[in-house]
């Protein structure tokens, strides 16, 4: 990340604005359901994940809307507001993914339509390239709330040990990065890939998708860790 974003460091009050951040990007993007949807960074003390309080949303997150979660799901630090319910999510794919320093999860529509459709997203355009090959893997064991840490073991073992990406059919999605800026990004860029392949595959013609090679080739061009932040740096000007 360029060194003048907001939040480059790694104390509370950095890791708070950039859940903010993280937040209202998100928002602005129409990811925001309502109320629900939320994005965490690993704390960098282990004690568990910095998570927007419940009850707002993302559009409305400020620093002071952000508080340190538990792996047991206790609100260590920072907002007295209400703890989300899904806080395992966040706590459990940490735990078993020591490279994610961020996840994103919300109810983006054409990505949630994909996945319910059962079909496989496609490199029709290039954000697809950023998740595939390999193919998006899909949690099926609820499609109800994360509410247990059974259960965000178990949607951590769906996403694997090298996937950026998982569909919560029926529900939502799930995205990872080594920061929470580079899952915010991911978060935006699974969304529009879903998008674009209705919008292609709505015209009703031969669709074309890039093949494995080419799909791979263009993932590292396009989406190198340099490029990712980039892309936040300019989402968080757009903020303003």
């Amino acid at each position: 990340m360029s060194g003048d974003t907001p939040g480059s460091g790694s104390s509370a009050t950095d890791i708070r604005t950039i859940v903010s951040l993280s937040s209202r990007i998100l928002g602005g993007a129409d990811q925001g359901d309502f109320i629900w949807g939320h994005g965490s960074a690993r704390d960098p003390e282990g004690r568990g994940v910095w998570i927007k309080e419940s009850g707002i949303g993302l559009a409305e997150v400020g620093p002071d809307r952000v508080h340190l979660v538990s792996p047991e799901g206790e609100v260590l630090e920072g907002s007295a507001g209400p703890r989300h319910i899904e806080y395992p999510i966040h706590t459990e794919i940490m735990a078993a993914r020591p490279d994610v320093g961020g996840v994103v999860h919300t109810h983006s529509p054409h990505a949630i339509a994909l996945a319910a459709a059962g079909v496989e997203l496609l490199p029709v355009s290039h954000a697809a390239t950023h998740f595939v090959p390999p193919q998006v893997p899909r949690f099926t064991q609820t499609a109800n709330l994360i509410r247990t840490r059974e259960l965000g073991a178990a949607l951590a073992e769906t996403l694997g040990s090298g996937s950026n990406a998982v569909f919560l059919v029926n529900h939502g999605i799930v995205t990872v990065g080594p920061d929470l800026q580079t899952a915010t990004v991911s978060a935006l860029l699974l969304e529009a890939a879903a998008q674009q392949q209705l919008l292609t595959m709505g015209f009703g013609g031969p669709t074309s998708w890039s093949d494995d090679e080419e799909a791979l080739a263009k993932r590292e061009i396009i989406y190198s860790p340099a490029a990712l932040h980039t892309v936040w740096d300019h989402l968080v000007r757009r903020l303003t």
